[in-house]
């Protein structure tokens, strides 16, 4: 967890070679602004660890608690992926909406990766505000999108 004294996507010198591997990334068009800087640090990283563009399928879906359907269309395709990111972003409101998606959303994504024995990288803020938000996806926090994408890297890595 990124707290207000730490930028926390900092990941070392070495990452491990993408060449050989394909991604998904799941992207929430919901909070867009958001999502699509996380978006864009992670394929800075994965373009930075080797990865061709050729071998990262992009998916796009409405909210964040369609990531989990997302995810599943990804892990079932013919040429599965070696790891799928998945990026959104949910700010927490007046009603216990937030609560809901949230759990949804990590429960959803956590049983996709363990049904097709594939990671599937929780790439989602849960914040209490926009400015958090915008701390975590390219700010004085760093990029969570950045983040994901070394875990993919690392998961995909162990994985082989």
């Amino acid at each position: 967890m990124s707290s207000s004294l730490k930028n926390l996507s900092s990941y070392g010198s070495t990452l491990p070679n993408a060449k050989k591997f394909r991604f998904g990334i799941v992207v929430s068009e919901w909070n867009s602004a958001i999502t699509e800087a996380m978006y864009e640090g992670a394929i800075e990283i994965l373009s930075k660890a080797g990865a061709d563009k050729k071998n990262i399928t992009r998916i796009t879906v409405p909210g964040s608690f369609e990531l989990t359907r997302g995810a599943q269309l990804l892990a079932s395709a013919k040429k599965k992926p070696d790891a799928i990111i998945c990026i959104g972003c949910v700010i927490k409101g007046e009603t216990p909406h937030f609560d809901f998606i949230c759990q949804a959303v990590a429960y959803g994504l956590t049983q996709t990766g363990l049904m097709y024995e594939l990671p599937v990288i929780f790439g989602v803020l849960t914040t209490n505000t926009l400015e958090q938000a915008q701390a975590r996806s390219g700010g004085k926090h760093g990029n969570k999108g950045v983040e994901a994408a070394v875990t993919a890297l690392r998961m995909a890595a162990l994985k082989a």
